[in-house]
């Protein structure tokens, strides 16, 4: 049975509601960021708040909490030539994906984990990708993601469990998902409390923008990002969720 899970945890909001789902699955989580210079740098103080308000709203989750790490990739963001990396406008390449992939990043982001997961004996690899509402990403896809944990396990000579909890959902879903999560720990607000952390103290957009507050959160409200999280939003409110 497995007992312990690393989540890479950016700060945004699916990234949260995979660090939630493992607080409620197993004993011991630990969290694991990655700074590679990106425009949105906002997300890695964002998430410092979220895993404080964690603990202090939701105790039996807080108290499975455990060490957090982050790791320094410069050499990433050195490398890449993308709108994530560099101050250019959103556009889709020739290639026909968006100029926010930065190759090579999850690739790269699950591996370090799985350095991390093995030197700290974690057994469960957590990420938040997605291909059902997504931007195209291919270290995004299911396919990836099986092949990623196939070669860690057999490169580390360790079985690593690389869960992906939010493959198959869209983002109203998502956060369908969080409200609950949130009720089974807070009957009184019927997962009010947790979509509320969410919306407050997560980052998703891409310009880092915290100035501009929406019923969704803080975001610039036109980069891809802003867009998948208000539309998912909305729709979420549309299907019946009650929230203010």
């Amino acid at each position: 049975m497995h007992t312990s899970a690393l989540v890479l945890f950016s700060g945004g909001q699916d990234s949260a509601t995979c660090l939630v789902y493992a607080l409620e699955r197993y004993a011991r989580v630990e969290t694991i960021a990655f700074d590679y210079r990106q425009r949105h740098h906002v997300e890695l103080d964002a998430r410092h708040v979220v895993l404080r308000e964690i603990r202090n709203q939701f105790p039996y989750w807080g108290n499975k909490l455990a060490e957090d790490h982050v790791l320094d990739l410069a050499v990433l963001g050195a490398v890449s030539e993308t709108s994530l990396t560099r101050d250019t406008a959103f556009k889709m390449e020739a290639s026909g994906l968006p100029n926010t992939f930065v190759p090579g990043r999850n690739l790269l982001f699950l591996t370090l984990a799985a350095a991390v997961a093995y030197r700290r004996d974690l057994q469960v690899i957590v990420t938040g990708v997605c291909e059902t509402d997504y931007s195209g990403y291919p270290d995004c896809r299911d396919d990836t993601i099986k092949a990623m944990q196939l070669a860690l396990s057999l490169g580390m000579d360790k079985r690593f469990l690389l869960e992906t909890p939010l493959m198959w959902i869209d983002k109203a879903a998502t956060w369908a998902w969080a409200h609950t999560l949130g009720a089974r720990r807070d009957a009184l607000c019927g997962g009010q409390k947790l979509v509320d952390l969410i919306v407050e103290h997560t980052h998703t957009c891409y310009l880092g923008d915290r100035q501009h507050r929406h019923p969704w959160g803080y975001g610039c409200g036109t980069c891809p990002a802003c867009e998948l999280r208000k539309n998912g939003f909305e729709k979420f409110k549309a299907e019946g969720a009650s929230l203010s």
